[in-house]
């Protein structure tokens, strides 16, 4: 089979949905804490929460996770219950 080349402005789309979970910087909430969030709310590993952590940290922000809106709304409303900064956005 021949590896075919998306062209930039495409993007695979999974159920015609293209939402993000994005996490912003505080100055409130220790490494710990945010990456024992993700890894327990959002399913990440240990080591792909903390480098979300530290993009977080460097950048102001980092998309943490894509996926359907129902599910990205829940898990934003988990972690701004544990004191994280959360936005559901459509690309």
């Amino acid at each position: 089979m021949k590896e075919r080349i998306l062209p930039k402005n495409d993007k695979l789309k999974s159920d015609g949905e293209n939402n993000s979970l994005i996490l912003f910087n505080d100055e409130i909430n220790t490494f710990d804490h945010v990456i024992k969030s993700l890894v327990e709310i959002c399913g990440h590993d240990s080591v792909q929460a903390e480098q979300c952590a530290l993009i977080v940290h460097l950048k102001g922000s980092c998309e943490i996770k894509c996926g359907m809106k129902e599910v990205l709304l829940a898990m934003s409303k988990s972690l701004n219950a544990k004191g994280l900064t959360t936005k559901v956005a459509n690309y």
